[in-house]
């Protein structure tokens, strides 16, 4: 019999999409979403079964509590979603989630991520 789930999971995907935002999915480590976490590497394996098990469950959670996930899609629209059938279809449910608005919002954020300013040439 295994042991129980000693950590709290919406914790533990909060710390991840936090990292997920801020350094991309290529970009994070394994390493780094334990150290983010808190949570020991083994746990994370068993619980979300990889680094892309992880992000998937971000992104599910983003859409679910109709957190700001923007900047979260940003990322997956831009690293996986191109060669991830599941996270691509993950995607589309945001934008249609997010509506009318999607498009001009994407766009602002792309801009802030790249240091841009809506006024700049």
């Amino acid at each position: 019999m295994g042991r129980p789930r000693e950590f709290d999971i919406e914790s533990a995907v909060t710390a991840a999409t936090k990292l997920f935002v801020d350094e991309g999915y290529e970009g994070c480590s394994m390493d780094r979403l334990v150290q983010a976490t808190g949570v020991h590497r083994g746990s994370l394996y068993a619980t979300f079964g990889s680094k892309r098990g992880i992000f998937v469950e971000c992104l599910r959670a983003s859409i679910v509590q109709g957190a700001d996930r923007s900047e979260l899609l940003l990322v997956a629209l831009g690293e996986l979603a191109a060669r991830d059938e599941e996270v691509r279809t993950l995607c589309a449910q945001a934008l249609t989630v997010w509506g009318e608005d999607a498009a001009q919002e994407l766009g602002r954020r792309l801009l802030a991520r790249a240091g841009l300013n809506e006024g700049s040439p």
